[in-house]
């Protein structure tokens, strides 16, 4: 219920998994596949974000037994759809994307995927994913 900065996310890599609504069917599957995905991903956080109420959210993560995610709802002002481009004014919601950060708060990957029936390149992000955890483990082992 409180405004959240990309900078507040943390400082390891994040993968955000932008959905119109966790109640759809691709939205669904799409949360859930990352929701497994991060456990296998050390030093990763997915971040899904929606128009849907903070309270829908939690409500969504309940019932499936998503808890590797964290639900960020952008149904206050709608200020994450209009600074990543993701936001469609008319429907006042958000349309389907990934976006991978790494620990320096660089995207290091984006898809915006053009059908909101279609699923994202899960393997790009994941990749993208992993070799940002290696580039960011790299920095970290070099003397400085």
């Amino acid at each position: 219920m409180k405004p959240v900065t990309l900078k507040d996310t943390g400082s390891q890599v994040r993968i955000l998994s932008v959905v119109p609504s966790l109640d759809t069917p691709v939205c669904d599957a799409q949360t859930k596949r990352f929701n497994d995905e991060v456990a296998k991903l050390p030093g990763v956080a997915i971040l899904a974000i929606s128009m849907d109420l903070p309270f829908a959210q939690k409500r969504w993560c309940g019932a499936f037994g998503v808890d590797n995610v964290k639900t960020l709802s952008d149904h206050k002002d709608a200020s994450f759809g209009s600074n990543y481009g993701t936001l469609i004014k008319e429907l006042r919601l958000e349309s389907r994307a990934i976006f991978v950060v790494d620990g320096r708060n660089q995207i290091r990957y984006v898809e915006y995927v053009k059908e909101m029936t279609d699923y994202p390149n899960y393997e790009a992000a994941l990749s993208a994913a992993r070799s940002a955890t290696a580039a960011t483990a790299d920095r970290w082992a070099r003397p400085q």
